[in-house]
């Protein structure tokens, strides 16, 4: 397997089986647990990512996908500078992200589909985005050459993932709440044994952030970059298309 290997899991289709489930259950109470799992720095972090993608945002007339968008509040972020398009295979993900997007009138629409087989035409993008989900892809390079695929001339992909810090004392200190507080606080919040073990154990196992910037590289994307944020416990890569 070149993607997500959680608990249980065989191949690829079953990867993508367990992940959606797990987030179908936890969908619910996912907003509030992210908040307070992050002490509310994923709203930094994804602001940041934003301020990042302007010069294409404000392009005339750029199209926008942000993919694996869980409940949209990267969509909702991208969407106060321009009208955005959605996606996730996590149906309840869905439901609430339509839900907050109404509350607030923003010019965002969402539709239900695999990140790996998006229903979307060849090179007709400016901009995909992905926010915490690419790391549950049940295949990583395969996720890469699809969103390239999408990308016209002058796109740009953004990757927001976690990452591994770089400090080794942040690094003791991040570890730790990893995996022995946050399992407990975010089982207390959803009600899911699994859930809140299978996100440390998935970034100890994805990509560093040199790798994940080859793998881009592989598929097709040039002048990739990264940066880090909160001593390199997430990682902002930006890919272009020439």
């Amino acid at each position: 397997m070149t993607g997500t290997t959680p608990a249980g899991a065989r191949n690829e289709a079953e990867a993508a089986r367990v992940v959606r489930r797990m987030f179908d259950g936890i969908a619910r109470r996912y907003d509030l647990a992210n908040h307070v799992l992050s002490a509310n720095i994923d709203r930094y972090w994804r602001a940041r990512t934003v301020r990042r993608l302007r010069p294409i945002l404000d392009r005339p007339d750029a199209r926008v996908l942000d993919i694996c968008c869980g409940t949209a509040d990267l969509t909702l972020a991208l969407a106060r500078r321009r009208a955005v398009f959605a996606s996730d295979f996590s149906h309840p993900m869905l439901q609430l992200a339509r839900r907050k997007i109404m509350d607030r009138s923003a010019p965002a629409v969402v539709f239900e589909s695999d990140a790996l087989r998006l229903p979307v035409r060849d090179g007709s993008l400016d901009l995909i985005t992905v926010a915490f989900g690419f790391r549950n892809l049940a295949n990583y390079q395969d996720g890469l050459v699809e969103m390239r695929r999408v990308l016209r001339p002058g796109g740009m992909a953004a990757i927001l993932e976690f990452s591994q810090p770089s400090n080794r004392a942040f690094a003791a200190i991040y570890h730790f709440y990893s995996r022995r507080i946050l399992p407990l606080i975010g089982e207390a919040l959803t009600g899911s044994h699994d859930a809140y073990r299978y996100l440390p154990e998935s970034v100890r196992k994805f990509p560093t952030r040199e790798e994940l910037a080859e793998q881009m590289r592989a598929a097709g994307f040039s002048r990739v970059r990264f940066e880090t944020m909160t001593g390199g416990a997430v990682a902002l890569h930006l890919g272009s298309v020439a």
